[in-house]
């Protein structure tokens, strides 16, 4: 049985056969209408989600399972204090397969440790965010045709974002990829995913503060918000809040290829301006979502069709 925590947990093969897999899924819709019939999917999602939670349930619903699951922490028995080891437990004997969110870090390892169907780590706290990074992929080499030989730069706030770690993790492991890591100081990518994964692995890399100086020289632009659930005080995240906006004057300086991604949702880091720009993909990125875990949820059910 095989769960997946980490986009380390496959391989570069394994990810290709199912970024193949989440193609011909958008190329023949109706091959696999009936993938999952009689199959059920809990979506356990202790943090308040709509694009994850939602997109595991379409992509359940389009593969002919059924759904069940909770919204939020406070619709669980968690207020009554039931651990998660206990209530995945319990889920097992109601589902098929999982897809878990919880705030904090490592959660999901607990619920694979006593869990008796697979579990897909739908985001736990600050660390890491799996199926967007699938997303991530998908919706890269869907329009770029490639996963290798870019340049990348990951702007805003690179600290508490686990689709930043998740994304960096998946893509060093491909050829030719350099990042530029647009931050302010306070907000900058964590020392141990500097070292342990950038200089480790010897990926070229560069520090910058001003989104402007990096655009010019992009191949894609990965934008995140500046979370606000993240911080301890209101005072550090209305002051980082509104640290960069991209606007259809920075995009201006962007080449004509450049794509510009975000994991959503957004607040006011991109003006809706850029939203009819050609280069602009985060709602294709939605749309790919769906057919990277309706590919997942096959492969960890290992149905094939």
């Amino acid at each position: 049985m095989r769960h997946l925590m980490s986009p380390l947990d496959f391989t570069v093969e394994e990810l290709n056969q199912l970024l193949d897999l989440a193609g011909d899924i958008e190329a023949n819709p109706d091959k696999y209408a009936h993938a999952c019939d009689g199959k059920k999917l809990a979506t356990l999602f202790y943090e308040p989600s709509t694009r994850t939670r939602l997109s595991h349930e379409a992509a359940m619903l389009n593969l002919g399972g059924s759904i069940l699951g909770f919204s939020s922490a406070e619709s669980s028995s968690a207020t009554k204090g039931e651990s998660v080891a206990d209530t995945i437990r319990m889920i097992s004997c109601y589902a098929d397969i999982c897809a878990m969110r919880h705030p904090k870090e490592g959660s999901a390892l607990v619920a694979k440790e006593h869990s008796s169907i697979p579990v897909i780590n739908a985001g736990d706290g600050g660390h890491q965010h799996p199926t967007q990074t699938l997303t991530d992929l998908l919706t890269i080499r869907s329009l770029k045709g490639r996963l290798d030989h870019m340049k990348i730069g990951l702007c805003g706030d690179l600290k508490f974002g686990r689709t930043v770690h998740s994304l960096i993790h998946a893509l060093v492991r491909y050829p030719g990829i350099e990042f530029v890591l647009i931050s302010p100081e306070e907000l900058r990518l964590p020392g141990y995913i500097r070292h342990d994964v950038l200089d480790n692995n010897q990926i070229p890399y560069e520090e910058v503060v001003r989104l402007e100086d990096a655009l010019p020289m992009l191949d894609l632009l990965y934008m995140t918000r500046v979370q606000k659930e993240r911080f301890f005080n209101e005072e550090d995240y209305v002051r980082m809040k509104d640290f960069y906006i991209l606007d259809s004057k920075k995009m201006e300086l962007a080449g004509p290829d450049m794509l510009v991604l975000h994991p959503l949702p957004r607040v006011n880091e991109i003006s809706v301006e850029v939203d009819k720009d050609s280069r602009a993909a985060y709602f294709k990125q939605v749309q790919y979502g769906v057919y990277v875990r309706m590919a997942l949820i096959l492969t960890l059910l290992e149905i094939e069709v």
